[in-house]
């Protein structure tokens, strides 16, 4: 697919004159408001002036949504070796680790910085930290909050801490259309000076920073199937795209096992903990399968959980499995899942007593914005941190519940460094060049779910070289008809973006022919040696840059 149709040779989305906009100046501009984006704002803070976009509601960020917990060797019978190598066999052999052995050194302190800004953790009768365990895990080190809502109760303890920082302000329900750059768009140097933004009250404008953060999270709404927020659209990899920036790995994408499966209802996500606290994964028959699929059975990486299931799915000629979590009974189910207990009351579903109904949906984009430990991307000002970044940790296959904690860990890596970033800002005139369309328009709603469809047919769980191509194909045609127009809206922002990720995820995949991790190929079933290498994407080049396993820093 020419490298035009899928992200057109221009600066910015929207047609304007800087100097009728409102203008706003800040040292450092985080993107997102999850995990990442907080840690990083607050320690952002200490040197300076900061803001937070929120694309939406403050509680509609994936993080809000998590469910299972934050890894950290914290017993007295785990070790750091123990969860480095844990992550490195779910990676695959394709992990950094240089980037794993960071994560897993700093976690404990990351928990102790919680605690310190009162994060309630589910305790033990002892009063230590209540730990369990997840798949692919050889010893409970899972620390969570009120059973399954760990996500929520790390949002609200760090917004607690945003909100009583002087230096951090908050904009809600903010879009950050496009990043503002001082180089041509061709290729050159490229410098990150800002960005312009909308809110469906005050409207456009533009934040000039020192620095620039991207936290915004993975491209989740690419598929028909998944658990993420519906703000999870790819904009952080689309807009450093547009930058410059180099993007890696995307053909990697996590496809949870467990999402709840009821017709016409959102694929909510049944937690890793639920298999932990040993539920099992049946057929509508009552048979186990997973037993014979690896030794872990239902606690392996969730890769090998998520295509055990589509194998029995196909060889039963079902929609669903089901978990069996009826050993805990009722109460018991309650007192640890409280939240989940709730949910799936709603549909009538006890699981005391009743199987739940699940399948697998996308859940988590492993690939993303090449940065070094620091979190700097290719392009001078821009940092990047949380699932929209890629520094090597996650390999082929993310480990359970390492995201909170890389979100945690490379946040504040990211914000130090962003803070310290000396470059001073200035005024740039913005030029917006972009020819007017002499194409029909699409609807976009119908493009929209055309392109989410034709991705989890042809680019799920299971892929190979037709489907690919024939997925290339659709996406060039609606680009076509998308990327040359100029939007007034999300909706067509938001499309713009999904596009530009659909490519980059399904060219990656095409080029990557073999299965490793979350990346399956049933025309290449097994591992190659010479795959053992990282592809790099980036605009204006057709093909991507093979870079070997070794320094995080030579893919950025």
């Amino acid at each position: 697919m020419p490298a035009s149709e899928a992200t057109p040779d221009r600066r910015y989305l929207i047609p304007f004159r800087s100097q009728l906009l409102p203008q706003v100046f800040t040292d450092v501009l985080v993107i997102g408001s999850g995990v990442a984006g907080l840690r990083a704002a607050l320690e952002a803070s200490a040197s300076g002036e900061v803001i937070v976009l929120a694309k939406g509601p403050l509680d509609r960020s994936n993080t809000w949504l998590a469910q299972g917990g934050i890894a950290a060797v914290i017993a007295e019978d785990d070790a750091f070796d123990s969860h480095v190598e844990d992550t490195l066999v779910a990676g695959a052999s394709l992990c950094e680790r240089a980037t794993v052995e960071r994560l897993v050194a700093d976690g404990p302190a990351e928990i102790d910085f919680l605690i310190e800004r009162g994060m309630r953790f589910d305790r033990a009768l002892d009063g230590s930290l209540a730990l369990t365990r997840e798949g692919g895990h050889h010893c409970r080190r899972i620390v969570h909050s009120d059973g399954d809502a760990t996500g929520r109760e790390l949002v609200r303890t760090l917004l607690a801490s945003v909100s009583s920082t002087p230096s951090i302000r908050m904009f809600e329900q903010c879009f950050a259309l496009d990043l503002l750059t001082s180089g041509d768009g061709q290729g050159g140097e490229e410098r990150v000076l800002g960005a312009i933004t909308h809110h469906p009250k005050y409207g456009l404008q533009i934040i000039w920073a020192r620095a620039v953060i991207l936290a915004t999270g993975g491209v989740g709404q690419l598929w028909r199937e998944t658990t993420n927020s519906r703000i999870a659209t790819g904009d952080g990899v689309a807009m450093a795209w547009r930058a410059g920036a180099k993007i890696v790995d995307m053909e990697f994408a996590q496809f949870h096992p467990t999402a709840l499966y009821i017709a016409g209802a959102p694929r909510s996500l049944i937690s890793e903990a639920v298999r932990g606290e040993g539920a099992k994964l049946v057929d509508r028959a009552g048979r186990r399968f997973m037993e014979h699929v690896h030794p872990l059975a239902e606690l392996a990486p969730r890769d090998i959980v998520s295509r055990g299931i589509v194998e029995q799915l196909a060889r039963v000629q079902d929609s669903c499995v089901f978990l069996d979590a009826k050993h805990m009974g009722s109460a018991g189910f309650r007192a640890r899942f409280p939240g989940l207990t709730q949910m799936l009351a709603g549909y009538g579903i006890d699981p005391g007593t009743d199987l739940i109904p699940v399948t697998p949906a996308a859940h988590y984009t492993i690939g993303g914005v090449a940065t070094d430990l620091q979190g700097r991307t290719s392009v001078a000002g821009l940092f990047a941190a949380g699932e929209v970044a890629w520094n090597g940790l996650h390999g082929a296959n993310r480990l359970a519940s390492n995201s909170l904690l890389e979100g945690l860990v490379f946040g504040q890596r990211a914000g130090s460094a962003a803070s310290r970033e000396g470059t001073p800002r200035v005024l740039a005139r913005i030029v917006s060049d972009i020819r007017p369309s002499d194409r029909a328009e699409l609807d976009l709603a119908d493009s929209r779910s055309s392109l989410t469809s034709a991705m989890w047919r042809n680019v799920g769980i299971m892929r190979s070289a037709a489907g690919l191509e024939g997925a290339l194909d659709m996406i060039a045609f609606w680009s076509r008809y998308s990327l040359d127009k100029i939007f007034d809206d999300i909706h067509g922002w938001e499309l713009q973006n999904l596009l530009i990720a659909g490519s980059l995820v399904t060219r990656a995949a095409a080029w990557r022919e073999e299965s490793r991790g979350t990346h399956t190929r049933i025309d290449f079933p097994r591992q190659e040696d010479r795959f053992l290498a990282h592809s790099v994407w980036q605009r204006h080049a057709l093909e991507p840059t093979i870079t070997a396993l070794g320094e995080v820093g030579a893919c950025v």
